[in-house]
């Protein structure tokens, strides 16, 4: 399909800057832009390329002040990135989605299958377990007994969910994730652990998605949860009675031990480490590698391991980049000390 400059403008509530006739029929990075697609300009250091791209349409900033000459045809909107975004979920969304019950697959006689199902082949639907509207579960996926499922949630091929837990409305589980995998909880009993039953569950409310080969480990009692809004990246680790506030983003390699309490709207880098039976207040935010050892008020914006004020870090690094050369200095005056000590 094609669209008009004018079409997409009148779409977005933009502003057409060249020839609002001129049509596109596919998307492209502003690097590599073709004739015929449309790309898009949100970061500044990207603003080189505006010049060269053969994109013929670039969703720009209404505030963007080109420095020079440039072919393109501009649509102004307010925020670029949004802009894309909202264009790129519409061609998603057109996208044929598949329908329909495939064979071989197992569906439990008193499990409940709402309206407009996908079920994928060697999908596993356990007893008693309740799939709302316009569910999509893709090929392998396991769901275990007394599973709960909203609609309009997406669970792609492999995931595994395990007996009693339950997904809210408009989730997306990527595919490897696994949900209710037993909490790690042993006990020192003579020479051997001993293994502590884990009999609750994990509860994911609305619009959750959940990265490929995310864990997120059942309670020992009651619930591991997963507040409404929130993103996990790839491979991180939630462990047992841990709760993840609301719009909490959480990119990939975290691993959050065993009864944290996470503010809503947080916000963790890659592969933050953070341990057992703290609280994380709301709106904090924590840089990539960093460990957290201890309760972290609200607003808070940390970087380290162990993680501490993130302005008094980046004066730390200073120094730390130095060492070797103060070394040096450290040496050489103990040198000029020594020499003269000696006469």
């Amino acid at each position: 399909m094609e669209f008009k400059a004018k079409d997409i403008a009148a779409l977005l509530g933009g502003v057409v800057d060249g020839d609002p006739e001129i049509s596109v029929n596919n998307v492209s990075k502003i690097e590599e832009g073709k004739p015929g697609t449309l790309a898009f300009l949100a970061n500044p250091k990207y603003e080189h390329y505006i010049y060269t791209t053969q994109a013929s349409i670039v969703l720009v900033n209404k505030t963007f002040e080109p420095a020079h000459e440039y072919s393109c045809t501009l649509i102004r909107v307010e925020s670029a990135y949004d802009a894309i975004a909202t264009l790129l979920q519409m061609y998603d969304e057109m996208k044929p989605k598949p329908v329909g019950i495939e064979q071989p697959s197992y569906i439990s006689d008193s499990a409940t299958i709402g309206e407009k199902p996908y079920i994928g082949a060697f999908v596993y639907i356990g007893r008693g377990a309740k799939i709302g509207n316009n569910v999509k579960i893709y090929p392998q996926a396991y769901i275990g007994d007394g599973v709960v499922i909203g609609d309009n949630t997406i669970i792609y091929a492999g995931v595994k969910i395990y007996t009693g837990c339950v997904v809210g409305k408009s989730c997306i589980l990527h595919a490897g994730v696994v949900l209710g995998a037993d909490g790690f909880g042993f006990v020192p009993e003579g020479d051997h652990y001993k293994k502590i039953p884990q009999i609750g569950n994990v509860l994911l409310e609305d619009d959750v998605e959940i990265g490929a080969n995310t864990c997120v480990d059942r309670a020992t009692m009651g619930s591991t949860i997963i507040k409404k809004g929130v993103k996990l990246d790839n491979l991180v680790q939630i462990a047992h009675n841990v709760v993840v506030g609301g719009n909490t983003v959480i990119a990939a390699q975290t691993g959050i031990a065993g009864t944290t309490k996470v503010g809503e709207n947080c916000v963790f880098g890659g592969q933050v480490g953070i341990v057992g039976h703290l609280t994380i207040g709301a709106g904090t935010q924590i840089g990539a590698q960093s460990g957290i050892t201890s309760n972290v008020p609200e607003k808070s914006v940390l970087r380290g391991s162990p993680a501490f004020d993130f302005p008094k870090y980046q004066k730390c690094y200073v120094v730390f980049r130095k060492l070797p050369e103060l070394y040096g200095q450290i040496k050489d005056l103990e040198k000029e000390v020594n020499n003269l000590k000696s006469k």
